[in-house]
C-alpha cells in the first residue's frame, strides 16, 4: 500500500515538473522587450566536448550541428564564447506609431483559407498578440519590424561549399529600400518615391566574371494581398525578364537560398503562410561583431564557414519559435513543410530558421547574424545592414555563407556610399533602373 502510494505521488511528482517545463517554454514575452533570467555566465566557451551541457540555450539546428551526424558539423577545435546579452532598444518613433496605430488593425479572412490585415499605418500590427492565430500575428508582426528606410552595402561576399571541398564565390551588391508604413520621426509615413510600394530588394551580381550585372529586383506591395513582383536583368540578353510569382521556391542569385529565403530568414508575405506559437526560447545569438575581422573568411571555421571567437561573442537572448507553413490550399508543390523560425523578442529579427521538407525530414539550417550598429538617430538597432548568414542543405550538401563586407550603410549614408547614390529609387528599386544597367 505504501509503495503504491509512494509511486503515485512521484507520477503526480514528475507530472507536476513537466507541466511547469511546458508552461515555462509556452510563457509569452510581449513583443519588443527583453527579459532577465536563466543565461549563461559571459566568459564561457563552448566546445564540442562540453556543449551538452549548454544545449537549453541552442536552437535544434545548432544542436545537430554540434552532434556531428552530418556531412556539415562543427569542427573538433571550434570554440563558442559567451559574452554579455546587448540591450537594443525599439526606436522612439516606432514605439510611438505603435501605440498611436496599432488599435486600428483589423485581421482579414481570406477564401483560400489565408490571412489579411486592414487599417495598418506603421509600428508593431499586434503589440499583444493573442487567441488562436497568436502564432501569425507575430509573423505579421516580424514582416513589419524595424528597418532602416534604407539599407545599401556596396559589396557582399558570397561563399558556396559542397561536400567535395569545392568552392565557388561570388560578389554582390545590395539595395533594400521601404516605401510603405515608415516609423522615422523624420520621414512620412510613405515615401513617395514609390507609390503602392511596401519594399523592394535591389541585388546585382558583381562576379564572377560571366554573371556580372546580372540583377534581381523584387518588389512587394503595400496591399500585402496582391502577389511581390519579381524581375531578373540578363546581361548576356540586354534585356529584363519577369519572373513567375509562383517560382519561390527557385534558387536566389545561384545560392542555397530560395525567394523565400532571403531578406532575413523569411521572404514570403503574410497571406499565403500560417504560423504557430511555440513558445519562448533563450538561445544564442551573435549581435556584437569586430567590423574588421568578421569580412574576413579566414576568422570562420571550414568548411562549415561557422564564425570562430574573433569574430565576436556570442549572448543569450530571448526568441519567439514560429512553426510557420503554407496555408493548406497553397501547400501542394511547395518545396518546404515546415519553417520553424525563431524570431528576438526585442527587435522581432529572425535569427535562425530549421526547415524541414514536405515529408518533415531536416532539409536545411539557416543562421543569421546581424550585427547591432547605429541606424541615424534612432540609436543601435540589430537589423542595420552588416551580417553574416550561413545556410546549411543538410540532404545536398550545399552550404552558402554570405558576408557584408564594410562599408555599409542605411539612410542617408546611401545617398553617397562609395561614391554613388543608392537612395535614388528609380536606379535602384525601380524596373525602369534595370534598364540602365551596362549603360
Amino acid at each position: 500500500m505504501k509503495v503504491g502510494l509512494v509511486r503515485s505521488a512521484l507520477v503526480a511528482s514528475l507530472i507536476l515538473v513537466a507541466t511547469a517545463k511546458v508552461m515555462a517554454q509556452e510563457k509569452m514575452i510581449a513583443p519588443g522587450t527583453m527579459t532577465q533570467g536563466e543565461s549563461i555566465a559571459p566568459g564561457t566557451v563552448i566546445t564540442p566536448q562540453n556543449w551538452g551541457q549548454y544545449k537549453n540555450f541552442m536552437q535544434d539546428g545548432l544542436q545537430v550541428l554540434f552532434e556531428g551526424k552530418y556531412f556539415w558539423k562543427l569542427p573538433s577545435d571550434f570554440q563558442m564564447t559567451i559574452g554579455p546579452t546587448h540591450d537594443y532598444p525599439l526606436p522612439e518613433a516606432y514605439r510611438k506609431a505603435t501605440e498611436k496605430y496599432s488599435h486600428r488593425v483589423k485581421i482579414v479572412n481570406l477564401p483560400d483559407g489565408g490571412h489579411s490585415i486592414t487599417g495598418y499605418v506603421a509600428g508593431m500590427p499586434f503589440p499583444n498578440p493573442s487567441g488562436p492565430l497568436q502564432g501569425w500575428e507575430l509573423l505579421v508582426d516580424t514582416w513589419y519590424a524595424f528597418v532602416p528606410h534604407i539599407t545599401c552595402s556596396p559589396l557582399s561576399r558570397v561563399y558556396l561549399h559542397d561536400r567535395y571541398g569545392n568552392e565557388t564565390q561570388e560578389a554582390t551588391s545590395l539595395v533594400y529600400r521601404q516605401f510603405t508604413y515608415i516609423a522615422d520621426g523624420k520621414l512620412p509615413s510613405t515615401d513617395p518615391a514609390g507609390p503602392g510600394i511596401y519594399y523592394s530588394e535591389y541585388t546585382r551580381v558583381l562576379a564572377p566574371e560571366q554573371s556580372q550585372y546580372t540583377t534581381q529586383l523584387t518588389l512587394y506591395y503595400a496591399d500585402p494581398t496582391k502577389t511581390e513582383d519579381l524581375f531578373l536583368f540578363i546581361p548576356a540578353l540586354r534585356r529584363t525578364l519577369r519572373l513567375s510569382a509562383a517560382a519561390r521556391c527557385s534558387p536566389f542569385v545561384g545560392t542555397d537560398f530560395t525567394q523565400d529565403d532571403v531578406k532575413q530568414l523569411f521572404n514570403g508575405g503574410i497571406v499565403r503562410f500560417d504560423a504557430d506559437y511555440r513558445g519562448v526560447r533563450k538561445t544564442l545569438h551573435l549581435t556584437d561583431a569586430d567590423p574588421h575581422a568578421w569580412p574576413d573568411p579566414n576568422n570562420y571555421y571550414q568548411p562549415v564557414f561557422f564564425p570562430k571567437p574573433t569574430v565576436g561573442k556570442w549572448e543569450v537572448r530571448d526568441n519567439y519559435v514560429l512553426d510557420v507553413k503554407r496555408i493548406p490550399s497553397q501547400r501542394k508543390g511547395y518545396c518546404y513543410g515546415s519553417r520553424m523560425l525563431y524570431v528576438d523578442t526585442q527587435q522581432l529579427i529572425q535569427t535562425w530558421a530549421d526547415i524541414y521538407d514536405e515529408s518533415l525530414k531536416l532539409w536545411k539550417i539557416y543562421s543569421f547574424q546581424s550585427f547591432g550598429f547605429p541606424v541615424g538617430d534612432q540609436g543601435k538597432q540589430l537589423y542595420s545592414g552588416g551580417f553574416v548568414v550561413d545556410g546549411w542543405d543538410m540532404q545536398n550538401t550545399h552550404m552558402t555563407g554570405w558576408l557584408v563586407v564594410p562599408p555599409f550603410g542605411n539612410d542617408d549614408l546611401c545617398m553617397k556610399m562609395n561614391g554613388s547614390n543608392y537612395a535614388d529609387a528609380k536606379q535602384y528599386s525601380s524596373v525602369a533602373g534595370l534598364s540602365m544597367i551596362m549603360r
